[in-house]
């Protein structure tokens, strides 16, 4: 007896049910390998690119793979279709079946890799998740070594940023999280120079100088001998803000490997000095300076929502650190101490950094 032929349901309801079918196998099958967007209670690498992402990504597997082997080994991988014992009795079924559970289990926690990209929310960004690796320690470990060898690497990968640490994108629960996470690098008796490099993208709610106050004031609070430098800072706390995630970490040498540009790091003195043949010669030379870096550089998420003008000229400008009276040349203020802003007076967007 043939089956009955199930009528279609109005509105093309056969279709869309094989569509959830496809979504929610879809979302199963990406809760088995991790999150697939960045998030809160990540770490990671944060990774900017000149408009081809994909290209950006397939770098950066190449380059965190090498570094990650050759700091950390190989990556290891079990089988994770381990099959049961044949030895096993009909009376131990309900032990097998524990069995089975479990290595289900492992295997699923096998198939999170040691670098796996997720969506970032922001165009020309790309995050890489982390999983039992260092991101602070592999990253300095490829700048240092492409700073001593002068090896270009990459083609499209611009800044690549370790991110230790990610909280939303709220002022009280930035606070709240920076108390703790601050602690390794600055809290008695630890204590260190430090500036703070701010960015955010396509986020509205968060003010600027607000975040910069409170972690300064934070820093201040956690050892009173933390000073701000802007010239040659021990560490440098970088807050990249994507969409309703705060991402945060503190890193070394942020001035001396060209803020973290992979492009920049492998250039020598006289590439340097080719490129600012008029650097001595005051404003003109710093407009000239500015067009030839915007003619080899592409501005980075020129596409975004939301750009902090200084930051983005600062990404451009990849010059060697100013000097203090640089700084107060181009009408700059000083650096004001953790502890005169804790007091209630309103940094400007240079203060620190």
């Amino acid at each position: 007896m043939a089956a009955p032929v199930q009528a279609p349901q109005p509105g093309g309801g056969k279709r869309k049910g094989k569509a959830q079918y496809v979504q929610a196998k879809r979302a199963r099958r990406g809760d088995a390998v991790g999150p697939r967007q960045l998030e809160p209670g990540l770490q990671g690498i944060l990774i900017t690119c000149n408009m081809n992402e994909r290209k950006c990504v397939e770098e950066a597997y190449s380059l965190l793979n090498e570094y990650g082997d050759d700091l950390y080994g190989p990556e290891k991988f079990t089988d994770k279709d381990q099959q049961l014992s044949g030895s096993e009795g009909e009376d131990d079924v309900e032990a097998a079946m524990k069995k089975e559970v479990g290595d289900i289990k492992t295997s699923t926690e096998k198939r999170l890799r040691r670098f796996q990209s997720v969506e970032s929310g922001a165009n020309n960004v790309v995050f890489i998740r982390t999983l039992g690796i260092e991101p602070e320690k592999l990253v300095y470990h490829i700048l240092q070594d492409v700073y001593k060898t002068k090896k270009r690497k990459t083609r499209v990968i611009l800044r690549m940023l370790p991110i230790s640490g990610t909280c939303k994108a709220f002022l009280e629960d930035m606070k709240k999280y920076a108390e703790t996470f601050l602690e390794p690098w600055f809290k008695a008796p630890n204590k260190g120079t430090f500036q703070i490099v701010y960015k955010s993208r396509n986020n509205s709610h968060m003010n600027r100088e607000e975040v910069i106050k409170e972690l300064a004031g934070i820093v201040g609070s956690l050892n009173s001998e933390n000073k701000v430098d802007l010239t040659n800072p021990q560490y440098t706390v970088v807050v990249e803000i994507i969409k309703a995630v705060c991402c945060l970490s503190v890193i070394k040498d942020y001035m001396l490997f060209r803020k973290y540009n992979l492009q920049e790091v492998v250039k020598t003195e006289k590439d340097l000095s080719q490129l600012h043949p008029k650097l001595r010669n005051g404003k003109e030379a710093k407009l000239e300076t500015d067009d030839k870096l915007n003619q080899n550089d592409l501005k980075e998420g020129e596409n975004n929502q939301q750009v902090v003008p200084r930051n983005s000229e600062e990404e451009l400008e990849e010059t060697k650190p100013r000097s203090e009276t640089q700084l107060e040349s181009e009408g700059e203020a000083k650096p004001e101490l953790p502890g005169q802003i804790q007091e209630g007076s309103k940094p400007s967007d240079s203060d620190l950094s």
